[in-house]
């Protein structure tokens, strides 16, 4: 199977693992990216089933209303039962990066509020150390070069992400060279630097599940 076939498998199989658990009053977290439009794509069939979601970018939102599926300000909902998104990087912790198409602050918050946070990723999305893909941090504009000098600090090599402002209105830095063996510890130093909003590391909050698509089906791993 090429990449799309394995997202599309991983994606189905997303919705053949939460779909069991669902009540005709749930709403469902969304997140951004290919593989995330696939599970948005294979959840329009059984829309019955569920009440809704809430998306994790503009982006989402507007799939998931072209699918008929109702969308919800996320501070209009008490709890989420599952949030189902992809990611850049996935280590057998089930910490990712995250934030390639810019949408990290939202899906950061999204994870937050959901009881069971369901990564779907394809095999190549695995790796040994975090780092191979540039971390997104997103960053308030002013604050910029003041951020990008603070990461160097950090060992990075940030690179200013030309003409993409965020859902927020903000700008992202890719951190590039990291090879990130505490995750957790970084994601907070990160976090700390005035003038960032968050960056793409989810190792505080990490996945509880990652569906990964591989080319003899789709393997489940859990924390």
């Amino acid at each position: 199977m090429n990449q799309d076939q394995l997202k599309q498998a991983v994606a189905q199989a997303a919705v053949d693992y939460i779909l069991p658990h669902l009540e005709r009053n749930s709403v469902i977290g969304v997140g951004t990216g290919s593989t995330a439009n696939y599970f948005i794509d294979a959840l329009a069939r059984h829309t019955f089933d569920f009440d809704g979601a809430v998306a994790s970018s503009e982006a989402t939102a507007q799939r998931l209303k072209d699918h008929g599926i109702a969308v919800y300000d996320l501070n209009s909902v008490g709890e989420l039962e599952f949030y189902v998104d992809g990611a850049d990087e996935a280590n057998d912790r089930l910490e990712l990066i995250k934030g390639g198409g810019a949408a990290l602050t939202r899906e950061k918050i999204v994870a937050a509020v959901a009881k069971t946070f369901v990564c779907i990723a394809d095999a190549s999305k695995r790796v040994p150390v975090l780092g191979g893909f540039p971390l997104p941090v997103e960053v308030i504009p002013m604050a910029r070069s003041h951020v990008a000098r603070q990461l160097v600090r950090l060992g990075g090599d940030p690179v200013y992400r030309q003409g993409v402002v965020t859902d927020n209105g903000n700008v992202i830095l890719d951190v590039h060279n990291l090879h990130i063996t505490d995750a957790a510890k970084l994601e907070a130093d990160i976090n700390a630097i005035v003038g960032v909003v968050t960056n793409g590391l989810f190792a505080a909050r990490p996945a509880d599940v990652l569906l990964l698509g591989t080319a003899t089906g789709v393997q489940i791993l859990k924390r």
